[in-house]
């Protein structure tokens, strides 16, 4: 590579085995999210910041900025970031990669001297991961304003305390946050980027180091879903009769399997997954029909009429065979998020630097939801670049080869140096 500007590659590698080594919960990583294991995180990225010599800033919901500054008139900044947190017993790149990314470049760019025209900060935002408070991109929806103040409410999974509680704990002002105060302006926003390893297996089966991505896809979720049956006899109540809460589920799930076979025939971007599913202990048994199946539900899709499609097709699905098998459903409360575009010229841009240098990139739509789905919706320009992993993710054999990582942030380094850069 030909590039000016090479990323700290050595300081990726520190930090990677830095943040492995504090998060160490067998058989992964576990960094909770507005817990210890986010904060020792964080505390790591701003002690690394202020040895670099960068500005680094928080803001009233714990996120962290790290910021290489630009000259005394400089233009709207790039936001380069990711987030810390990670499932329980996961994986240490996802997310982390894009923190790191960002430091990586910017210790790079510092090393050259540090004479770009915008200010470039590295965010790291807090709570991306839905697994632990039952909202998808906390951080980055406080960052720009955008967090309903009742999302302060919700309760965390492990350790019931509401949102407000454990920002509290860490010394924060959710009081602030439920404002929509921010420390990060939209108007002062060049473009966001995002490096995140791709988290399914397409880059590693085509062997292809990085992808552009071209959108981030929306969701439908129903989080405590219910199918309601009757307990019965598991000899003396002939088929006709029962009302079998498992065979209702069952038949859901396969149907909805189905539906989805067709959609990728027809080469539509969604997926559909039943991620939860059980009989209730203190009533099941060997011999009983089972009268109660708890379940939860997950749909995406990367176009929001085809969300809407995929959603219409469940309803019609449970009132079938709610009818067909004398079962009730009862799918609790949706939520969700909308598909997000990425922006067509940020990727282009990305596309022609990668081919100068030979770098092999495809275009893949995102399944997963990322930050930058919050910039993209909020109308900033807004672009990610996906880096090859092996053995998926949210799983303890997530891994990353540093010459992928290399690819990718070079590519962010080019792209940020770029004398071809508009003057917005």
């Amino acid at each position: 590579m030909t590039s000016a500007v090479e990323p700290d590659l050595a300081l990726a590698a520190s930090l990677f085995a830095r943040l492995e080594q504090m998060s160490l919960d067998p058989p992964g990583i576990t960094r909770d999210a507005y817990g210890s294991g986010e904060e020792r995180a964080h505390m790591l990225i701003r002690q690394t910041g202020r040895e670099l010599g960068l500005q680094v800033d928080s803001d009233a919901a714990g996120n962290t900025f790290v910021t290489l500054p630009a000259g005394p008139a400089p233009l709207p900044a790039w936001i380069v970031g990711s987030h810390l947190d990670s499932v329980p017993h996961g994986g240490n790149f996802d997310g982390a990669a894009g923190v790191v990314a960002g430091l990586s470049v910017i210790a790079g760019l510092l090393r050259h001297g540090g004479k770009q025209r915008r200010p470039i900060t590295c965010a790291v935002f807090r709570a991306e991961e839905s697994t632990w408070f039952p909202a998808s991109y906390v951080g980055s929806r406080a960052a720009l304003g955008l967090l309903a103040p009742e999302t302060l409410s919700l309760k965390r999974s492990d350790s019931g305390k509401s949102l407000l509680q454990h920002m509290e704990e860490l010394g924060l002002q959710p009081e602030r946050v439920a404002r929509g105060e921010t420390w990060l302006k939209a108007q002062a926003i060049h473009a966001y980027l995002e490096i995140h390893i791709e988290q399914g297996p397409v880059l590693d089966k085509a062997a292809v180091p990085i992808a552009l991505v071209t959108g981030i896809a929306g969701s439908v979720r129903y989080r405590h879903a219910v199918c309601h049956g009757r307990y019965d006899h598991s000899g003396a109540v002939p088929r006709r009769f029962r009302s079998d809460a498992v065979l209702g589920v069952a038949e859901l799930a396969f149907r909805l399997d189905q539906f989805w076979a067709e959609l990728d025939r027809s080469g539509a971007n969604a997926t559909i997954t039943i991620g939860e599913i059980a009989t209730d202990p203190r009533f099941h048994a060997f011999s009983k029909v089972a009268g109660e199946v708890r379940f939860c539900l997950d749909i995406r899709a990367d176009q929001e009429a085809l969300l809407e499609t995929c959603h219409r097709h469940l309803l019609a699905l449970i009132n079938e065979i709610g009818r067909s098998r004398h079962v009730t459903f009862d799918l609790g409360a949706r939520s969700g998020t909308r598909p997000a575009p990425m922006d067509g010229r940020l990727r282009a841009r990305l596309h022609d630097l990668a081919a100068r240098e030979g770098i092999g990139a495809l275009s893949l739509p995102s399944g997963a939801g990322h930050d930058a789905a919050v910039f993209a919706n909020a109308g900033v320009p807004t672009g990610m670049i996906f880096i090859r992993s092996q053995n998926g993710s949210h799983n303890p054999l997530e891994s990353m080869d540093l010459a992928d990582f290399h690819a990718a942030t070079w590519l962010l380094a080019a792209l940020l140096t770029d004398d071809v850069e508009d003057q917005r």
